[in-house]
């Protein structure tokens, strides 16, 4: 099982979820039904494990290079939990950045998503904070992200539109700055 996010406490969620059953009806005590409480507070202990992570800790991992064109990594599959109705939503996510002396290891880039879609968010929040923390750690010239993700809290009940996709962006330094940049680094995104 996945470590707990800070102040997680693991009985008291499979306590909550065991009454939420019972208010909904259901027989906790159901064969199909017994595990159901302890394996949702899995559940939001593995979706929630951002929580109790500093997405700064996997930036540091920095090396010196003169390359000063752009780095894109894209097509970061992620699941995020939408905090309006705690359903998930789930996409891809791509990142670009203008190295100013120093290049970020790769991987590190799709930690950094990974460890703030795994809080409960909103995706113009999720955004944004995967461009502050690269611009802040790696102290790129330029950020860009662009997430495309679909929402079940929109597919799944309310206005029930499955395969809807919400695209949101975030640029900033020469990505904001400079539409060429922007524009090369929409162009390769895009690009298959």
């Amino acid at each position: 099982m996945v470590a707990s996010p800070g102040g997680f406490d693991r009985d008291a969620v499979i306590l909550t979820v065991r009454t939420l059953i019972e208010q909904l009806g259901l027989d906790v005590h159901d064969e199909g039904m017994q595990g159901t409480p302890r394996r949702i507070a899995d559940m939001y202990a593995e979706m929630f494990e951002g929580l109790g992570q500093d997405p700064r800790d996997q930036l540091q991992v920095q090396f010196a290079e003169g390359h000063d064109e752009m780095v894109i990594l894209r097509d970061i599959s992620f699941y995020s939990m939408c905090e309006h109705h705690f359903l998930p939503f789930y996409g891809v996510a791509h990142v670009g950045y203008l190295p100013n002396g120093r290049i970020v290891g790769l991987s590190k880039l799709a930690r950094a998503v990974e460890i703030f879609a795994r809080r409960p968010q909103v995706q113009e929040r999720l955004t944004s904070q995967i461009a502050d923390i690269i611009e802040e750690v790696v102290g790129a010239k330029g950020v860009g992200v662009v997430i495309e993700a679909e929402h079940l809290c929109m597919t799944a009940r309310g206005v029930r539109k499955p395969g809807a996709r919400m695209v949101t962006s975030a640029m900033r330094g020469k990505f904001r700055e400079d539409l060429n940049t922007r524009q090369e680094f929409m162009h390769l995104i895009e690009a298959r």
